[in-house]
């Protein structure tokens, strides 16, 4: 009877260790520390999507530290977040580093990380040519973000036949400039003409400009406005901006981001956060693991995400064709 008993004991140990200390010890295990910079908010949903595409890779091997240097917001400040991110990787020595978008690139890796440290350092969300950072270098290569200008087009005039001209809009940014450079490098492809690029810094003057491009062109293809300041000189999000914009433009608009469509663009093709973090992780991965950063070449984002809003299909008093709604994600604008 005691030889059953201590038996039935030992089942109980057994269950007890595995379910209770086994998640801690798999935490201690964790093989590398990593160490995430965000150029923009933690709210922003661009960098909750990276966030998800690196934890889907590095989440159960690696301890992860982020840091957000808020420059959408407070882009004046960005100089001074840089200095913080760096006095972090010090203290938190990580194995590997990921940097998302450009403004850390340009106010954080090449002031404190490229060819000064040993430590690889994966970029991801990078809009400008690799070579204006210096990249690749000895410890930095990575993602580039490219926006699906082409496909949004080719995808909008399923739905709105008759467009034949577009303007682009973002918020007054340097990535704006790059986005539109980006435009100009593809426009012998487009299925639309391009006809201006705006950047305002004011909900003031987007108003007035999207007002200018009515009369100018079929399509307003918009990005983030996130940042943009109202009448009292206070940032305003994506939610609050775009509606106002819509409203203003009354014909078809595409977003760049999913959180436009979501806000009240018709529709999108976008590059998915969640690709740039999951290649980001899997390129840093192997560097940790011992792959020379020199044989990890630069690659760029290729998927796209196909969404339809259809608040504002609707509004538009638009009937799509079924092959139109096709692989596409639907959408309500979000209240």
């Amino acid at each position: 009877m005691n030889m059953k008993a201590d038996f039935y004991r030992l089942i109980v140990l057994a269950v007890f260790l595995t379910y209770g200390l086994c998640p801690a010890m798999a935490e201690e295990s964790k093989k590398f520390k990593v160490l995430v910079v965000f150029s923009y908010e933690e709210d922003m949903q661009w960098d909750k999507d990276i966030r998800q595409g690196i934890e889907s890779v590095l989440a159960k091997t690696c301890e992860i530290r982020y840091f957000y240097m808020n420059t959408k917001m407070n882009f004046a400040g960005g100089q001074e977040k840089a200095k913080e991110a760096f006095a972090l990787y010090q203290e938190f020595k990580p194995n590997g580093v990921i940097v998302a978008d450009d403004d850390a690139q340009a106010m954080f890796v090449v002031p404190y990380m490229k060819d000064k440290v040993k430590t690889p350092l994966m970029f991801c969300g990078v809009n400008a040519d690799a070579e204006k950072y210096g990249y690749p270098s000895s410890n930095v290569t990575g993602v580039l973000e490219r926006l699906h200008f082409r496909e949004s087009l080719a995808f909008v005039q399923q739905l709105v036949p008759s467009i034949s001209t577009f303007a682009y809009m973002i918020k007054e940014s340097p990535v704006g400039k790059l986005n539109t450079k980006q435009i100009e490098s593809e426009i012998n492809t487009f299925p639309a003409k391009f006809v201006t690029a705006k950047f305002p810094k004011t909900l003031k003057e987007a108003m007035s400009m999207t007002k200018e491009l009515k009369e100018q062109c079929d399509l307003l293809v918009l990005s983030t406005m996130t940042g943009i300041s109202d009448d009292d000189g206070k940032p305003m999000s994506d939610k609050q901006v775009v509606p106002i914009l819509v409203k203003e433009f009354g014909k078809a608009v595409v977003g760049t981001e999913e959180q436009v469509v979501k806000a009240g663009a018709l529709c999108s093709v976008f590059r998915t956060g969640q690709e740039q973090g999951e290649t980001a992780s899997t390129m840093l991965l192997k560097a940790m693991n011992g792959t020379p950063v020199s044989q990890i070449p630069i690659t760029k984002n290729y998927q796209g995400k196909r969404m339809i809003n259809v608040t504002a299909l609707k509004a538009l008093g638009i009937t799509p064709k079924p092959a139109a709604l096709k692989g596409a994600e639907l959408v309500k604008t979000e209240e």
